[in-house]
Formats: structure tokens, sequence, C-alpha cells
């Protein structure tokens, strides 16, 4: 049972930024930071299956591609990995590319990758802040730059490059090509309103990633029955006891955490380890203070009117 503000862990990337403001204190002119992941409050804690994690771009990452689950095994890994992004922030010419502009065989993606002409073959499309965008394992993908992207993924890091912009990296070219379905362009799926509150955006075999919003003084139950990740877009309130506002991240598993919005509303992505969208993830409270031994304190009641995912828009709070 956990409920913990996450803590940060940046990574330099010569892709990165050294300034991470708004959603990140860090500026340091002469370190770029490409990444900043979430993690657990206790080190020792069990590790967590997802990995949530902000990117920081200030040019194009390298191509690359993960491997499914049957090649990462056969290959000594625990998984493979499958990833969704939230764009936070974009210029106006920022770009992303999932996927290529012309089925490419094995021998083929072999030659591109070799003579550097994989860089014309990606499938580049144009993003703004809002977007979203589902990458499978085996999918050829970039980021490219001028993006700030909140990402969800399976906890690994197999990655293999194709093309890494004349960097001093090494690729991995038997890897790349063994793991890619060198499929034309991403299959795009629009995002999904679920209830008022709630859209869904991503659902893989591994996770779910949804966006959340909540109108200004509302106060819900979410009940992370699985693990969880929030992530505050925009707004602030309180997780339990904890503040939070835009760019702060809370960690839960097995345990319901109380929600207060503050005064504007309150917008987050909530990403967690299921298959399909949770029917109850969010459930009104009645502002009335009953005694919870198990937690040693007052709690605030549920009514009993939460209503699952269906077809119609059950107002869990206007967003």
């Amino acid at each position: 049972m956990a409920v913990e503000q996450a803590h940060i862990h940046i990574i330099p990337k010569p892709w990165g930024r050294t300034d991470l403001r708004p959603w990140n204190a860090y500026h340091d002119p002469l370190a770029a930071i490409g990444e900043v992941w979430f993690e657990r409050a206790d080190p020792s804690a069990p590790v967590p299956t997802l990995l949530l994690k902000q990117i920081f771009t200030d040019e194009s990452l390298s191509i690359q591609v993960h491997p499914d689950e049957a090649l990462a095994r056969s290959i000594g890994l625990v998984h493979g990995k499958c990833e969704a992004w939230y764009v936070l922030s974009a210029t106006a010419d920022a770009r992303i590319a999932v996927g290529l502009k012309q089925q490419l065989n094995p021998a083929q993606l072999r030659a591109c990758i070799r003579d550097g002409t994989i860089a014309e073959q990606v499938q580049w499309r144009a993003v703004r802040a809002g977007d979203s965008t589902f990458v499978p394992p085996g999918t050829i993908h970039t980021i490219g730059a001028g993006l700030v992207i909140a990402e969800i993924q399976q906890r690994t890091d197999a990655t293999f490059r194709l093309f890494d912009y004349g960097r001093p990296r090494e690729l991995h070219i038997d890897m790349a090509v063994a793991a890619a379905c060198a499929r034309q362009s991403e299959q795009h799926t629009s995002p999904r309103k679920l209830t008022a509150a709630r859209t869904l955006l991503a659902a893989s075999p591994h996770f779910v990633l949804e966006r959340m919003t909540l109108a200004p003084g509302v106060v819900r139950e979410l009940d992370a029955a699985a693990e969880t990740w929030l992530f505050i877009l925009a707004g602030a309130g309180r997780v339990d006891s904890f503040e939070v506002e835009a760019g702060n991240a809370v960690f839960l598993e097995s345990e319901p955490a109380r929600i207060e919005v503050g005064p504007n509303r309150l917008q987050c992505l909530v990403a967690y380890a299921r298959s399909v969208p949770a029917p109850y993830l969010l459930r009104r409270m009645n502002g009335m203070r009953v005694p919870d031994p198990a937690r040693g304190a007052s709690r605030t009641s549920l009514r009993i009117e939460a209503a699952p995912v269906s077809r119609a828009v059950p107002a869990e709070g206007a967003p």
C-alpha cells in the first residue's frame, strides 16, 4: 500500500536542454538534461513496473526502436518496451516521427540504416501541446527538437538506435532490424471520452493512460488498486497529505487517495498497470468525515453514486 510524492532523477542527454523551467527548477548552461525520471520516495521499496518521465529536447533524439516481449526475453531481458507520449509544450515547428513512409523488408531496412537514409524514411508529423501518441514495440520512432513530453513506459531501457545524427554513440543495427516491424506510419487512435472527468489516451497490454480533469473545489477519491502514477498538468490541490502543482508526480498502489482540487481546475495524467480502463477509477465524496481505523484518522466518506465507464458520460467532475 502506498501514496507517495515522487522524487526526481535527472538524466543528461546530448539532445537535452540546459533550462527545464517551468516544469522543473533545473537550469545550468553547462549541462543539458534530456530526461527527468519520477521515482518512488523510498529507494528500497519494490521497483515499479512502469516508468513515468519527462523528456526535454533541444535537438532530435536518435531514430530508434524497442523490442517486444518475445524478443526481449530471447536476449535475456525481463520484458519489452511500449510507451505513450503526451505533449506538454511544443514550438511552432515541433515534430515527432512514428513509423515509416513505406513498408521495408529486413534487407531494405538494414541498407537504409547503413547508409543513413533511414532518416528520410521516418514519417514525421507536427504536434502541439495536448497531443498524445502510443508507440508499440517494434515501431521505429523519434522525437524532434522543441518539445517537452510526458512519457509512460514499461520500465526498461531496451532501446536500439538506427540513426543518431552523427553523434558518437553506438548504433544497434542487428538488434534494430530484429526488433523493427518496419511498418508504415502509425495507426493513430483519437482520445476517447470515458466520463465527464476522464479521457482515454492510450491502452496497451501493460498500461492505460488517461487525462483527468476536475472542476475547482471538488473532492474525489482515486481508486489506485493497481500501480498508478499521477502527473499534474495544470492547477493545484492536494493528494492525500501532499500539496501538488503542475510538474509534480505521485505514486500510488493498492490504496485509494483523496484528491482535493484548488480554486482552479486540476488537470492530470493518470497511468496505471491495467490493460483496459478501470471502471471505477474516480469516486465522488460527500464531505462528511467518518473514522477510519485502518488509517488512524478520519476520512471523507463515499457517496454510493460512482458510475462505471460506459457509452454514457456520468458526471464525475465537470471539465
